[in-house]
């Protein structure tokens, strides 16, 4: 019986429309959740996808020996694509002139993501059999020769290498990189015991079986062998991929949060409404047994249709905004499984869960309500609803984004807008004691409403507010992204590095630039040593700990020195200061937190045979997405005069600047780029290489343009996710609007029978939302510059300041939207006349 009763009494309710706003809040929820996490993941899967081009593959073991032929078979097994690679360097000759080169040897499949960039144009295939492919500046260093000696063997140079989709940045990685097929290694006898070679395995395939490799496999890697994906740090897209799904996760996880607060409003309305249902069946002889299944069914149905409803509108979404993306990335099609396991885990667990509370006290309604109607049964401590609306929060949102540091920095914002909110609610109560229906102007009667309806706006304030603290924390972190990208990646961003610059070319490279008119970066000295001791403690490698030796693991490998006065500007001073006396160091935060190096700690470097020992003066943030040259010591130049060293800088050369000097170079050289017109844009490049043949130049502006397209590609993702969340908020202000109307309606008669106009109910109504708006947008502010400092400080890792104009706008833009909200949801109440706002009230 009761199962029939709750489904008429659905059925009645959704005629009459008394569900929708549970529903749409419930929908809502729903919809931001599956739709934002399935337009999110794709986002996310686009832009690894993307970025997986930067390392040529999916995932990469990077061995200086052959890895057991297990893993390969293992790989085989999960359907994982591979391919072998191998990385060496050596010796190559052309008559009289000779060059050191960096092989690239590989194997038929290669690339397996991305394309090799010919000067030709973008190509698949590989060199053929005796074929070498060549970087530009090999071409310029030898003359442009038909062919070379590589080892034993002679191989025709038949193409002119752009870009290999993996050529990674190291500008420190001087020889130019010839490609052979595998096959040919052999051949040449290069490769001897104990020669120095590096083995690149690479893999692609699905998700799934790609996890279960690393699952199986990773372990089994010692130290000298490293597993590298997009986020390994080993691409410069790395730390934008990483930024941009963090953004994702936030943005769905404030519409998680948002949605939560939507469907503590509508639960808290639903049970409101049937407080006089329960009293006349509690009346008429109903055991509270009966009248809990009743309403635990009856919720059940709306929270099963508001779920379907709200998978529906998720799909849609998906579906819709597929197809307004580039269609690189619509063609990424992630698994639907989570989202949908998502959407309805939060309609469950948030309908239940933000509904106890109001449930409990319509359960407890008295019958004598039915008589007076001002009861409302027991109590309940809020300390109840607050439980368990907080916990449901904290549950959903660790579920989506599996982060600990995301989903508390929400809560903790959360605790703030209650807080302030609680203080705000308690003032007002205490100012609205004996609060009449003033009428003498609409902003007497307004303030009155305010003052007299303190519980209900504290609650509306709830929706308001959470929707403006979620759409300006998503536009300033949005916009912070995208500003730190630009900083990162501006117009003039170096695409060419020199680097094995010897003192004595310094001068003339410089008077080179000046010449060309172009504007090259602060030259920087470049000095191998290796850190040996810390506090006079030896240092071992990773090797040595895992054989049994003592001692303190340091980095088993030489590092790149150099010498500055002044702090380089893509650097940020952490602690101490910048060197200023000759036997201090500057050491970057990453290695000195691994190494366990703090301030005034003592250094011992071996260079050239010599020790020195300096001390830890000041310890550095480097940024080292950034196409500059980083270094993780930085010494005075007194500290590192006794030592010879080379330099390196970068410089910004654009196609104008190359065609404008063809007058000084000639003609073109077989197998140059040319451009439109057949000016050859590499006359300048070629005129430095022919000037200073002992400098080399690495051509990074392939790999900047790639670089730029994914940022691009980060950058919609970003304002689509903002336009998604602009539509969440919007359905949240609107809702949240009806929660009222019921209370405004007999309000609205009462003023009627006592002779209110129509322009100072509707002035007045128009201002009361206005107020509600403004304090609604002061209080965003303050939560969203609260919520703002910890996901900068704490997960995004980016600059903190204040928002001053938001402290205006806010406000303005607060009153603006939610007087035009509340005005247009209360048009038709106040277009009735006071007879049929009393006929309709009862």
């Amino acid at each position: 019986m009761e199962l029939s009763l709750a489904w008429r009494l659905f059925k009645r309710e959704l005629q009459q429309g008394q569900l929708l706003l549970i529903i749409l809040a419930i929908t809502l929820a729903v919809l931001s959740v599956s739709g934002l996490a399935r337009v999110s993941e794709r986002l996310q899967v686009a832009i690894n996808g993307q970025a997986t081009q930067f390392i040529a593959a999916d995932r990469i073991i990077d061995s200086p020996v052959k890895i057991d032929a297990a893993i390969l078979a293992t790989a085989e097994s999960l359907g994982l694509k591979h391919v072998t690679n191998m990385q060496f360097n050596s010796m190559v000759y052309s008559g009289d002139k000779f060059q050191l080169v960096t092989v690239r040897a590989v194997e038929a499949g290669y690339p397996l993501k991305g394309d090799i960039e010919l000067t030709s144009g973008k190509t698949q295939g590989l060199p053929q059999a005796d074929e070498i492919w060549f970087e530009t500046r090999l071409g310029g260093l030898l003359g442009y020769p038909k062919s070379i000696e590589l080892g034993n063997s002679e191989f025709v140079l038949s193409n002119e290498i752009s870009r290999l989709p993996d050529a990674g940045f190291n500008p420190f990685a001087s020889s130019p990189v010839v490609l052979m097929r595998i096959e040919d290694v052999a051949k040449t006898g290069v490769i001897q015991p104990g020669s120095r070679v590096t083995y690149l395995y690479q893999f692609t395939g699905d998700e799934a079986s790609l996890t279960a490799f690393e699952q199986s496999v990773k372990p089994l890697l010692n130290s000298s062998q490293r597993w590298v994906d997009v986020q390994s740090g080993d691409s410069p897209i790395a730390g934008a991929v990483k930024r941009a799904e963090r953004f994702l996760l936030l943005a769905s996880l404030l519409g998680i949060a948002l949605a939560c607060a939507a469907i503590g409003i509508a639960a808290q309305r639903y049970c409101q409404r049937h407080y006089d249902v329960v009293a006349m069946l509690k009346t008429f002889g109903a055991s509270a047994k009966q009248i809990r299944l009743l309403f635990g069914m009856h919720l059940l149905l709306v929270t099963l249709l508001g779920i379907g409803l709200g998978l529906l509108g998720g799909a849609l979404l998906d579906f819709s905004i597929s197809h307004l993306l580039p269609a690189e990335i619509a063609a990424y099609s992630p698994p639907l499984t989570r989202p949908l396991l998502l959407g309805i885990g939060t309609g469950l667990i948030s309908a239940f869960m933000f509904s106890a509370y109001p449930l409990l006290r319509l359960l407890a309604i008295p019958p004598l309500r039915v008589l007076q109607r001002q009861l409302e049964g027991l109590q309940l401590g809020m300390w109840l609803h607050f439980l368990l609306s907080l916990g449901a929060m904290t549950l959903l949102g660790y579920l989506y984004s599996q982060s600990w540091p995301l989903t508390l920095t929400v809560v903790s914002a959360v605790l703030l807008l209650g807080a302030l909110l609680s203080v705000l609610g308690f003032v007002m109560i205490r100012l609205g004691h004996s609060v009449g229906m003033k009428t003498t102007n609409p902003l007497q009667l307004a303030l009155a409403g305010l003052r007299r309806r303190a519980r209900q706006n504290a609650v509306q304030l709830v929706g308001f507010s959470a929707a403006l603290v979620l759409l300006l924390t998503i536009l300033a972190l949005r916009q912070d992204l995208l500003n730190e990208w630009q900083k990162q990646l501006p117009e003039n961003a170096p695409n060419y590095f020199l680097v094995n610059i010897a003192p004595d070319d310094a001068k003339p490279l410089n008077d080179f630039m000046t010449a060309k008119g172009i504007a090259a970066t602060d030259i920087y000295p470049v000095i191998r040593g290796r850190l040996t001791q810390i506090n006079g403690e030896t240092l071992i490698s990773n090797e040595q700990a895992e054989a049994g030796e003592q001692g303190r693991v340091g980095i088993s490998r030489e590092l790149n020195l150099t010498w500055r006065k002044t702090l380089p500007a893509n650097n940020e001073l952490l602690e101490g200061h910048f060197n200023q006396a000759a036997d201090e160091v500057s050491v970057e935060s990453g290695v000195a937190e691994r190494l366990g190096i703090g301030l005034g700690d003592k250094l011992t470097y071996m260079i050239d045979n010599q020790e020195l020992t300096v001390k830890v003066a000041s310890i550095r943030a480097v940024h080292w997405e950034t196409l500059q040259p980083n270094f993780f010591m930085i010494f005075t130049e007194e500290a590192l005069a006794p030592f010879a060293y080379t330099s390196m800088a970068s410089f910004y050369l654009n196609d104008q600047q190359a065609t404008n000097d063809l007058s000084t170079n000639g003609q073109a050289t077989n197998g140059q780029t040319m451009s439109a017109d057949g000016t050859p844009k590499d006359a300048v490049i070629l005129a430095l290489i022919q000037q200073f043949p002992t400098i080399s130049i690495i051509d990074v502006g392939a790999m900047v343009g790639q670089l730029r397209q994914i940022i691009e590609q980060v950058s919609l993702s970003l304002t689509l996710v903002l336009v998604l969340v602009l539509f969440a908020s919007a359905l949240v202000l609107i809702a949240q609007t009806e929660a009222g109307m019921a209370t405004r309606q007999r309000e609205l008669a009462v003023l009627r029978t006592f002779g209110a106009s129509g322009w100072l109910l509707r002035s007045a109504t128009g201002l009361e939302f206005a107020l509600l708006g403004a304090i609604a947008g002061v209080l965003a502010v303050i939560v969203a510059e609260f919520a703002l400092y910890l996901l900068k400080t704490q997960v995004f890792e980016l600059n903190v300041y204040m928002h001053w104009p938001w402290w205006g706008i806010a406000p303005v833009s607060g009153a603006l939207l939610v007087a035009l909200l509340g005005v247009w949801r209360c048009r038709q109440l106040l277009n009735q006349s006071c007879s049929e706002l009393l006929k309709v009230g009862n």
